[in-house]
């Protein structure tokens, strides 16, 4: 028996409530060569039997079951028992489109192309938002990837607005270029890891597929990540940071530099306010000036014009950060 064309992985840890709307919509796929492999992350909810069901009903389900580790981990561990062609991942609260694989298989058959990327709607409690990629559907070679991708992928000019999604769910990856940027990822890094693969990715590869579909749907609720904020997302900061900076060859490509710069601005703002809201003044003077004072951080805040960033509040905390105004930045914060 033949190699399936696509491995999908599906990390699960406690989805019991949403698991059965996503594994249905692997099952409605019009696309039938793929593997599922479902990592069950040591649920403790009833998700693992539920996983196990699935397993026993269609014989391109497996489930795997492990200590909980994390995202990264059973995202790894799942690559481990990969042995599509190409790779996809889907995570346990969200769904896909039935033609969703059908379209992006057929291009990656058609085209030869490394990645394939598609569109996705962010279900949020207010309604659905259409996310599409700043560039035109079709086939981009490696030339045409130098010149009109790599510029703005990361970074396309409105504070803060991705070329292209950081997410590694949208997106369909050659086997052997996802092992070699998904492994190194540091497990401790759980806010901006899939950027860190994605982008990582699309440097690397010579040609990459843009679908204009909006075939994945994304549950946006109340991210688990905000009610989680403490120092260690600021460590987490540092080593995602560092290890984008250790990765990309600035030299080779230039273009990266000012994208970095105002992601990690944007990352950092992400996670200052509601980590040292909830620090002691006293103890969050010394780890402010030591964030201000850290390399990639201190040169991204100097390089960033203030002027670009949306909002009042982030462009204050931003000047603060860049003068390290401590007194001034709690302040802001209580206001």
């Amino acid at each position: 028996m033949s190699n399936p064309f696509l491995s999908v992985i599906i990390p699960v840890y406690n989805a019991k409530s949403y698991l059965t709307r996503c594994l249905d919509s692997l099952l409605d796929q019009t696309f039938t060569d793929f593997e599922a492999i479902l990592l069950d992350d040591g649920s403790t909810d009833g998700s693992a039997a539920l996983c196990d069901g699935y397993a026993e009903k269609d014989h391109r389900f497996h489930c795997i079951h492990k200590e909980n580790g994390g995202h990264t981990s059973a995202r790894q561990a799942g690559l481990r028992q990969a042995v599509g062609t190409y790779v996809a991942f889907v995570d346990s609260d969200d769904w896909i489109n039935p033609a969703m694989y059908q379209t992006m298989c057929g291009a990656a058959k058609d085209t030869g192309a490394d990645m394939v990327c598609c569109n996705y709607t962010a279900v949020t409690p207010k309604g659905d938002i259409l996310c599409r990629a700043s560039f035109p559907e079709g086939l981009y070679e490696k030339a045409q990837l130098e010149e009109q991708v790599y510029p703005r992928m990361l970074y396309s000019g409105t504070y803060f607005t991705y070329g292209t999604a950081p997410n590694l769910w949208n997106k369909l990856f050659r086997r052997e270029l996802l092992t070699k940027n998904l492994y190194p990822v540091p497990l401790s890094v759980k806010l901006g890891e899939d950027a860190l693969v994605s982008y990582i990715c699309l440097l690397e590869s010579s040609r990459v597929y843009f679908c204009g579909d909006f075939f994945y749907y994304y549950q946006s609720t109340a991210s688990s990540l905000t009610h989680n904020m403490d120092e260690n997302r600021l460590r987490e900061n540092r080593t995602l940071f560092d290890a984008f900076l250790s990765i990309i060859d600035l030299s080779v490509y230039p273009c990266m530099e000012r994208q970095l710069h105002y992601y990690f601005v944007y990352q950092c703002l992400l996670t200052y306010v509601p980590v040292f809201s909830h620090m002691p003044a006293s103890h969050g003077r010394r780890v402010f000036l030591d964030e201000c004072a850290y390399p990639p951080i201190k040169k991204a805040f100097r390089a960033v014009k203030i002027h670009h960033i949306n909002g009042l509040h982030n462009k204050l905390y931003a000047l603060c950060i860049r003068h390290r105004l401590y007194g001034l930045f709690r302040f802001f914060l209580s206001h």
